[in-house]
Order: structure tokens, then C-alpha cells, then sequence
């Protein structure tokens, strides 16, 4: 027979709980109080300009999005790959994805500059669009979670939890893609002009996912005084170092591919040594401390043993991961377009204006506030979910992990 899962509530103290909800919620406020002042007085506040359109608050969607993606990822490897040891994540990794992804919708929505025209985009399609597509991948992707989250749930639904799984799988797979692909085939851009970005926004969701899934997961465990095993928490980070190190290998190929073009030297100059602010966390946010401190801390002998260091690995993982995106989003706006091949062209009009320099931008504190906003939702939904059902298994010790396996074999 097969070992059962035992799931219950978060337990911690109520007054924990109720001041985790209560610092959230007035995130949250203070977000939405930012978003209205933004819509109020117009993007003049911003630091947003004629050339940088897509600003902080997108960075923050975005990597919310392709962390909601990754943090299926955990689900999937127990479901479609047959994984018992992955198998009591599950719920919990279904719960961050839709949580994740609704934050992200929020901040981008509030991003548009007439949220309210949020109603056009969902009737009228231009299906040769790709934002259009991506409307449709969202939505799928937060009810094909809800129906998976509902066939671990509920025991008539069981039978259907691999068919639903294989499907969720195969439609985030598509959702990040497709987010990848809203950059990847804007040919006006530079930078962005490339099919690379597509699998390597791909790989990126696996790893910021994931980090954003052991956070939760440790520090929910450890505020209620729940056990996780040494064996499962290196299965875990062994998994992260192995999605860092491939956004390492696509950064490389990205990059190695704009410097094989003639077309993208300047480009690569700019964002490899000469782009300021946009070189700093290219080298020192998306190369060092996305990549090679955490890689460091998850393969340490010792160090990659050690809970806290490993926590702090997935923050390192999550810091890199928002400046590779602020470096890809921004930097690649900022850099000026080449409007007549082989002219030069003067700037004109403001400071920012599509010419020939490279644009200004300073991110306000109202668009750090809306992006921090959505964080917050999206953790709120996470704490609420996790303390009113039954998202956490009791115990994820070794020995816990050891009979399920057994009980598989």
C-alpha cells in the first residue's frame, strides 16, 4: 500500500500570522496608492520616457510570471515525471504559481498607463499579435492550475492529476515561451531581436522559481516548527544549481550569438562595457550574484549543507534574476534605435526622446512601490491559502521521504 501524505493548516502563532498579514497588506496600500498617483498625474512622474516604455513595474511582472511558471516546475517533476519524493511539494507549488502569476497581472495591468482599457484588449484581438497570444496563455495557465491544484486536492479528482499535469506542463511551457517570444520578435530593438530569448527565458523561470519556492517553503516550515530532511533540501538545491547553471549556458549563447552578428557589436559593447548602471548589473547582479555566488554556496561542501546559506542562495538566485530582467527590459530600451542605417542621428526634443543617444532613465519611487506591491499579493495569497487549507504535508523528513519512495518502489 501505498504511503499516505498527511496535509495540514500553517499553525504558527496567530499573532505571527495576523502581523505577516497586516505588514502585507499595507504593501499592498501603499502599491495601489502609488499606481493611483501614477494613473492620476500620468507617466510624467515616471522615469518612463518616448524610448524606455516598458519601466520597473515591468520588471517586476515579468519576473513574476516566469517565477509563477518555474514554481510549477516543482509539481510537474512529481506528476508528469513520476517523482514520489516531489510529490508532497505539489500543492504547494500549484498555490505559488497562481499567486505568482496574479501579482504579476496586477503590476502589469496597473503598468498600462489606462488599466481601464484592459477591457478593449480582452475583446478586441489582433491575433497577429503577440501580446494578444500571451492574454490567452495567462488565463489558461491560472485555470489549468486551479483544476490541477483541484485533482491533488479532491479524491474523485485524483485520476485525473497526470493527464492535468502532462497539460499544465506543456501550457507553462508555451507561457514562457510566449513571454520570452513578446521581446524575442521585436525587430525594431537591437537587443531584442533574437529566437535565443525564448528558451532562455524558459530556463530563467526554472531557476527563479525555484528559489522562490525553497523560500517559501523553508521559512514556512521553519515558522511552524515543521521538519525538512537533509536528503530532500539537497535534492532541491542540487535542481537549483543545475537551472543556474543553465542560465549561465544561455546568457553565454546569448550573447556569443549578438557578438558573432557584426550588426550587434555596438550593442554588446554598450551592455558588456561601456552602458553604465546597465554593465554594473549585467557583471555584478545577473553574472555574479545570480549566477556564480549561488552556484558557489549550492555545490560548497560545506556550506551547501547549511539551511540558512541555502536560503540564502534562492535571495541571491531572485536578486540576480530581477537584474538580468531590469538589463534585457530596460537596457535594451535604453540603447538608442538605429532609425536610418548608416546615418547619424541627433537627438530631438526632451531628454529620452527616440534619437540618436542613449536614453536616460531613472526609476521613480512610485514604480518601485507598484512593482514591491505585487510581491506583496502575491505572498499574501500564498499565506492566506497555506493557513486556511491544506497546502503544507506535516513532516518532510528524511524518514517521511524514505517510506515514500519505499511505498512507490
Amino acid at each position: 500500500m501505498a504511503k499516505r501524505i498527511v496535509y495540514r493548516e500553517w499553525l504558527i502563532q496567530p499573532e505571527r500570522y495576523w502581523g505577516l498579514l497586516a505588514a502585507l497588506a499595507a504593501v499592498i496600500a501603499i502599491g495601489g496608492a502609488a499606481a493611483l498617483y501614477m494613473e492620476h498625474e500620468g507617466h510624467w512622474v515616471t522615469g518612463m520616457t518616448n524610448s524606455v516604455v516598458w519601466g520597473l513595474p515591468h520588471v517586476f511582472a515579468v519576473f513574476l510570471i516566469l517565477a509563477a511558471s518555474g514554481a510549477l516546475n516543482v509539481a510537474s517533476i512529481g506528476t508528469v515525471f513520476d517523482k514520489p519524493v516531489y510529490k508532497p511539494l505539489a500543492r504547494l507549488s500549484g498555490l505559488m504559481a497562481a499567486g505568482l502569476l496574479v501579482g504579476g497581472l496586477l503590476v502589469l495591468v496597473l503598468d498600462l498607463g489606462r488599466p481601464d482599457r484592459l477591457v478593449v484588449a480582452m475583446t478586441t484581438y489582433n491575433f497577429t499579435s503577440i501580446f494578444a497570444w500571451n492574454i490567452f496563455l495567462y488565463t489558461g495557465f491560472l485555470a489549468i492550475t486551479i483544476g490541477y491544484l483541484w485533482t491533488m486536492a479532491e479524491r474523485k479528482g485524483n485520476q485525473f492529476q497526470r493527464p492535468v499535469g502532462i497539460f499544465a506542463f506543456l501550457w507553462r511551457l508555451a507561457l514562457t515561451t510566449g513571454t520570452g517570444s513578446i521581446f524575442g520578435f521585436l525587430v525594431g530593438r537591437t537587443a531584442y531581436d533574437t529566437a535565443v530569448l525564448a528558451p532562455m527565458f524558459v530556463v530563467m523561470s526554472f531557476a527563479y522559481g525555484l528559489a522562490a519556492y525553497m523560500l517559501v517553503l523553508m521559512s514556512s516550515f521553519a515558522w511552524d516548527g515543521r521538519p525538512i530532511g537533509p536528503k530532500l533540501l539537497k535534492r532541491l538545491k542540487d535542481l537549483l544549481g543545475l537551472f543556474i547553471g543553465a542560465v549561465l549556458y544561455f546568457t553565454l549563447i546569448y550573447h556569443l550569438t549578438n557578438l558573432y552578428g557584426a550588426k550587434d557589436a555596438d550593442f554588446e559593447h554598450f551592455i558588456l562595457l561601456s552602458g553604465g548602471i546597465y554593465t554594473l548589473l549585467f557583471w555584478g547582479g545577473w553574472v555574479l550574484i545570480g549566477g556564480l555566488l549561488p552556484l558557489g554556496i549550492v555545490y560548497h561542501p560545506r556550506l551547501g549543507k547549511e539551511p540558512n546559506w541555502i536560503a540564502g542562495a534562492c535571495a541571491l538566485v531572485i536578486a540576480g534574476g530581477l537584474a538580468a530582467l531590469y538589463v534585457v527590459i530596460i537596457g535594451s530600451q535604453a540603447y538608442p534605435l538605429e532609425m536610418f542605417p548608416g546615418k547619424t542621428v541627433l537627438a530631438f526634443g526632451e531628454p529620452g526622446d527616440i534619437g540618436g543617444t542613449v536614453a536616460p532613465y531613472v526609476p521613480s519611487l512610485p514604480e518601485l512601490l507598484l512593482g514591491i506591491g505585487g510581491v506583496a499579493v502575491a505572498m499574501l495569497i500564498v499565506s492566506v491559502g497555506i493557513r486556511v487549507l491544506q497546502f503544507l504535508p506535516e513532516s518532510l523528513s528524511d524518514k517521511e521521504m524514505d517510506g515514500l519512495t519505499a511505498s512507490a518502489a
